[in-house]
């Protein structure tokens, strides 16, 4: 119900606002970084279970039988009689509130401007699923995904510097845009059954041809973002070794297209985009640790 192969992409994230802060301070407690990793990979854990509680409330994985699993179509743990609801929704409150408990002990150390971050942080994991927003349900879970993942690189690098900056943001932006898309792209195989369900996620609110152009134009942009932060001065050079993701955004973005009224078939154009998304990541973290020194 965790899903930990999709915790990779936190990690990444926790990496490039630790890299962020390390490329002005010069350097890192290890210590804090592990903690904040800690926090941040429950509290995507515990997102995640929320989702399974609330999608077996509305139905949406039982309608499922079209889902690319594990990719798509939540653990299948409840449908399969495995954990019930209750057992799942008491999971993921334990979660987030372990998540919170750290969180302020994380805050006390490094200072209360944490607090904002984290508590935006944990709004948005309970939103994304939860009625009465229910975000992913109105076609606003990409942008969570992506407001959300950019509080995590931001958060990373604050519990370093202790001070805010705009670097981790603009660091952040591309990174954010393609962890939308990896939800984006998700959302495919998923379209049938979550309309059956009343669920107007972004694919089943434009269209799948729609969506291909939304996820190409994402693409680009996360790109041109880091191009355009380094000319301008706003990112350090190296960082363009973020652009090491562009290929694989690029062949996704071509499967999707190709492939995007066979949903059944998008498995490699998912696994493209989980991976451009880490790369862009890991090139971003690597080109700021190399500033660092």
């Amino acid at each position: 119900m965790t899903r930990p192969g999709f915790l990779t992409i936190t990690a990444v994230a926790c990496l490039l606002g630790i890299a962020s802060a390390a490329s002005s301070n010069g350097s890192t407690d290890w210590r804090l970084a592990l903690l904040t990793l800690v926090l941040a990979l429950a509290a995507h854990a515990g997102a995640n279970v929320l989702n399974d509680y609330h999608d077996a409330l509305n139905g949406a994985d039982a309608a499922n039988q079209s889902g690319l699993f594990p990719f798509t179509g939540g653990s299948r743990l409840i449908q399969q009689g495995q954990v019930t609801p209750e057992q799942t929704r008491a999971l993921a409150w334990g979660l987030l509130a372990g998540v919170a408990l750290g969180g302020l002990l994380l805050a006390w150390v490094t200072g209360g401007g944490l607090l904002l971050l984290g508590l935006a942080g944990l709004a948005l994991g309970w939103a994304y699923s939860a009625p009465p927003l229910k975000l992913m349900s109105r076609g606003l879970g990409e942008l969570a995904v992506a407001l959300a993942w950019g509080l995590i690189v931001v958060g990373a690098d604050q519990v370093q510097r202790r001070d805010w900056l705009l670097l981790p943001g603009i660091a952040a932006f591309g990174f954010a845009l393609l962890m939308a898309n990896i939800l984006l792209i998700n959302g495919y195989p998923d379209a049938a059954s979550d309309a059956a369900v009343g669920k107007r996620t972004l694919v089943v609110r434009l269209g799948a041809r729609a969506s291909a152009r939304l996820y190409l134009l994402m693409a680009l942009l996360a790109h041109g973002w880091v191009v355009g932060a380094a000319w301008l001065g706003w990112l350090p050079a190296p960082a363009l070794a973020g652009l090491a993701s562009l290929p694989l955004s690029l062949a996704a973005s071509g499967l999707l297209w190709l492939r995007a009224d066979r949903p059944s078939t998008l498995q490699p154009a998912i696994l493209l985009t989980i991976a451009a998304g880490t790369v862009h990541g890991l090139g971003l973290a690597a080109g700021l640790a190399w500033v660092a020194g």
